[in-house]
């Protein structure tokens, strides 16, 4: 799970939101207003949650948004 942004605004929208699956590699990318947890919560349980079920972890590049999660190194394959 990663961030992009903030981008110019375009249709209010400046954050690019991008989830790969682990195991199928799977990509989806949503254009977002803002970072907020909330926006993240809710693309996370309508766009993953349903495709694949819940994981047993959520792992990101260790950016600064103050969530609790499991440091993975970027573009590293062995990260599980």
């Amino acid at each position: 799970i990663d961030f992009m942004g903030p981008f110019p605004s375009s249709f209010s929208n400046q954050y690019i939101l991008v989830v790969v699956d682990y195991v199928s590699k799977w990509v989806e990318a949503s254009a977002l207003p803002t970072n907020d947890a909330k926006f993240v919560v809710s693309f996370i349980k309508k766009h993953i949650f349903t495709r694949f079920g819940e994981p047993r972890a959520i792992i990101s590049d260790g950016g600064k948004y103050g969530v609790k999660h499991k440091i993975a190194t970027p573009y590293h394959p062995q990260t599980r």
